[in-house]
């Protein structure tokens, strides 16, 4: 009796990759293609690096990319994350715009749609160990499929002793014929996209390196030096309708038409440039500098629009919730149903946002030249110092206002004693 073997070859697995061509994820391509014997999916999202998406293709497939997706999610980027997240005013600790923290949830989103597509079992990312944004991907992917594996190859320990530094990254390139334009000793990293640009590491990392004398003009990638900038100053118009912007000088722009000529527009007038230590989600403090040049102005002048079209203790209210939004988004909480249902209330607050601002830019100044609405409740003749021919107010009515106001702060002077002594 004879017996017939067959033997079948084992499929690969495929991995899906957060691919943008640099030094660490080039690496981590042909990294994991090897020690996972997997088909690796490389994608890039295009939020809008500009010219950093040249030859990318190419690059992904000489470096052992089965395919690669470079999908332009500049239109939803703007529609769908920056906007929302600029009803909200959010800014982080007071000066980040958040730029980097916005762009994640949108790429996570679309790879774990990639992964899906393609039948990935694992999403791997080139994200550190130390950073934000190894949180924010992956509480991306563990919200919308959280059963998709994640490989974070800086989390491995055998990664990290094959590649203790820059140079052994390098040295793997040459030694594997994968081309990248690197070198050993960089001055800093960047993150670009259409919101703004961060630099940090390297010379950044040291909090007393001055980035803004004038030796390190050449960092600047969207924004003159306001020292520089033109001497006569330039107006634009916003209009607004329900908290977005619709029209720059009358014209009606998406939003991702809106914040590519306000980007143009801020750069110009050296508009946008922060340099802050700020407190990472995973424990410490980082020094960032950032250029984040339309945004600046976008957020600007929804706030002088909500300043004549927004209930007072509404917009208190909503203010109240600014650094919990923004935290939100700073720690990678996008998805998360809090999220979801602050940005329903904040959406709520912008039904009366209506109407059109205009600005003065000057030498990296942003100065109000106007706004009006016509859901506007600012009423001249109420707030006026003369008399008021409404007679909505009696200035009679505020002896009461005031008594009433008052009465605790006298029974406690008399029960615990004045406060100054």
């Amino acid at each position: 009796m004879s017996t017939k073997t067959t033997s079948t070859k084992a499929k690969k697995p495929r991995i899906l990759l957060a691919y943008s061509g640099g030094l660490d994820t080039s690496v981590i391509l042909r990294w994991v293609k090897d020690y996972y014997q997997a088909d690796v999916i490389a994608f890039a999202a295009d939020v809008g690096q500009a010219e950093e998406l040249d030859g990318l293709k190419e690059k992904a497939l000489a470096t052992g990319a089965k395919k690669i997706y470079i999908d332009d999610l500049r239109a939803e980027f703007a529609r769908d994350f920056i906007y929302p997240m600029m009803r909200a005013n959010a800014i982080y600790e007071g000066q980040y715009y958040l730029g980097t923290s916005i762009a994640r949830p949108l790429i996570a989103k679309r790879m774990v749609e990639i992964a899906h597509k393609e039948g990935c079992s694992a999403i791997a990312h080139g994200a550190t160990g130390k950073g934000n944004d190894q949180v924010r991907f992956e509480l991306g992917i563990a919200a919308l499929d959280p059963d998709l594996k994640v490989i974070a190859p800086w989390r491995m320990a055998e990664y990290r002793a094959q590649f203790p530094g820059r140079q052994e990254l390098i040295d793997y390139c040459v030694k594997n014929g994968i081309k990248v334009l690197a070198s050993a000793k960089k001055p800093y990293s960047m993150d670009r996209n259409l919101l703004h640009i961060s630099y940090e590491a390297g010379v950044l990392e040291d909090p007393w390196f001055d980035a803004f004398a004038p030796k390190n003009k050449g960092m600047f990638l969207l924004t003159r030096d306001p020292e520089d900038a033109p001497d006569r100053p330039e107006y634009v118009t916003l209009d607004f309708e329900k908290g977005d912007c619709v029209a720059l000088d009358g014209k009606k722009m998406k939003p991702l038409d809106v914040m590519l000529k306000l980007n143009a527009l801020a750069g110009k007038h050296g508009i946008g440039r922060v340099d802050m230590v700020e407190n990472r989600f995973v424990g410490m403090k980082s020094r960032g500098v950032y250029e984040t040049p339309g945004g600046t102005i976008l957020l600007f002048a929804h706030r002088q629009m909500e300043s004549i079209t927004m209930d007072r203790d509404m917009m208190h209210l909503r203010d109240g919730l600014i650094p919990r939004y923004a935290e939100m988004i700073y720690n990678g909480f996008w998805f998360a149903p809090e999220r979801q249902a602050l940005q329903a209330l904040i959406d709520r607050t912008q039904q009366t946002v209506t109407g059109t601002v205009r600005l003065k830019l000057y030498k990296g100044g942003i100065y109000v030249a106007g706004r009006k609405s016509p859901l506007s409740l600012y009423n001249p003749q109420i707030a006026t110092m003369d008399a008021d021919p409404t007679q909505a107010y009696d200035q009679d009515d505020a002896t009461g206002f005031i008594h009433l106001n008052a009465l605790r702060l006298k029974v406690a002077a008399r029960v615990h004693g004045p406060l100054l002594k």
